[in-house]
């Protein structure tokens, strides 16, 4: 007995010792805990929207006073024509649009029936079809309102239009934040595996004391990756178009220069990590955990960002993957182009600069 309980003293002391053991096992479920208590949040909120109305009337006014005053609504303000109402929902400024049709309450008064026209940005369908319905609900509470002030019966219909995803795939969603998710995680595993074995086998300093520079080396060792990655991209691609319907409606071009910027990206982020380790174990834990649950959690991908707290939203911008899956559904879904993208490839850029950088300063540090 006395044996076995100093093996178990003896078990806790090493784990006690291993900071990286210790950090993952106490570290995590709390992390865990808070990553989804606060981001999991599927009711639809700050949803963009903004009215056009020909001719404004007393019905017009009510209906948009009432969707204006309503928590899940942010109001951008009123059109003044249908171009400049679909200008601001290619530009991605608006969730749905309000578009009211000529003499409204006058054709209340004398038909009996008018039909206001609902335009959502499906290109994420459940905030798309939560945005219709929330409208809806507010336009028949305020035709109930209305019902009993006056003497002739009416009915007020609404229709819906989806606008880039109009049968309301799922699809259209989730391929971009799959393409984000799986090249985060395979392309930082890579690079970081890849060097942190050179480092147990004791071949890096043999590469470091090459004729090439330390750059030069460090970058042709990630180009085969870059290829690899690209490549897992096209079949991401190939398979989300032919087998899963989902279409590319802007530049293929414009989507490569995406790809490959957020590819090398990527493959820096793994060169950063594998300044950070020792062991191969330790880069797959390190990129798997700080890779994966990210882009799970902050891209967007699943949950949408507007409904985390402030905390988080901001904690979402430094997430390389949330301005990868924003560009990539805005050329595939929306077809938009290089005008409309140019912040993100911005941040996209500056981050792997910013980690380039970092890893440049650890290597030489580590080299010292």
């Amino acid at each position: 007995m006395k044996q076995f309980v100093a093996f178990v003293k003896k078990e806790f002391r090493h784990i006690m010792r291993d900071n990286r053991t210790l950090l993952i096992i106490l570290g995590m479920p709390v992390v865990e805990i808070l990553l989804f208590g606060f981001a999991i949040d599927m009711e639809v909120q700050d949803i963009r929207v903004a009215f056009y109305a020909p001719t404004p009337d007393a019905f017009t006014t009510g209906i948009t006073e009432r969707i204006r005053q309503n928590p899940y609504f942010n109001h951008q303000g009123n059109m003044y024509s249908m171009e400049e109402m679909d200008a601001s929902m290619q530009k991605g400024e608006l969730d749905l649009a309000v578009v009211f049709p000529q003499n409204l309450q006058e054709s209340l008064v004398h038909s009996g029936e008018a039909a206001i026209q609902l335009l959502s940005n499906s290109s994420d369908p459940n905030r798309g079809s939560i945005a219709t319905t929330y409208a809806s609900a507010i336009i028949a509470k305020f035709q109930q309102e209305q019902t009993g002030l006056m003497q002739v019966p009416f009915q007020i219909q609404t229709e819906n239009r989806m606008i880039y995803n109009p049968l309301m795939k799922s699809s259209y969603m989730f391929v971009p934040g799959i393409m984000g998710l799986v090249l985060m995680i395979i392309c930082t595993i890579m690079t970081s595996v890849s060097i942190v074995r050179e480092k147990e086998r004791g071949t890096m300093e043999v590469l470091l004391a090459s004729p090439l520079k330390q750059g030069t080396m460090i970058f042709a060792k990630t180009i085969p990756y870059m290829i690899i990655s690209f490549v897992d991209f096209l079949i991401i691609l190939i398979l989300s178009y032919f087998i899963l319907g989902v279409p590319v409606n802007g530049s293929l071009l414009l989507l490569f220069l995406v790809a490959i910027i957020y590819i090398t990206l990527t493959l820096t982020y793994g060169l950063t990590v594998s300044t950070l380790v020792e062991k191969q174990v330790n880069a797959v834990i390190v990129s798997a955990i700080t890779a994966m649950i990210p882009v799970l959690m902050l891209s967007g991908m699943i949950f949408p960002i507007d409904n985390m707290p402030g905390v988080l939203q901001a904690f979402s911008a430094i997430v390389p993957a949330r301005w990868f899956i924003d560009a990539v559904r805005k050329v595939m879904i929306q077809g938009q182009g290089l005008m409309m993208v140019w912040k993100e490839l911005l941040v996209l850029v500056g981050m792997t600069l910013s980690l380039l950088g970092i890893t440049i300063i650890n290597t030489k540090k580590r080299l010292a």
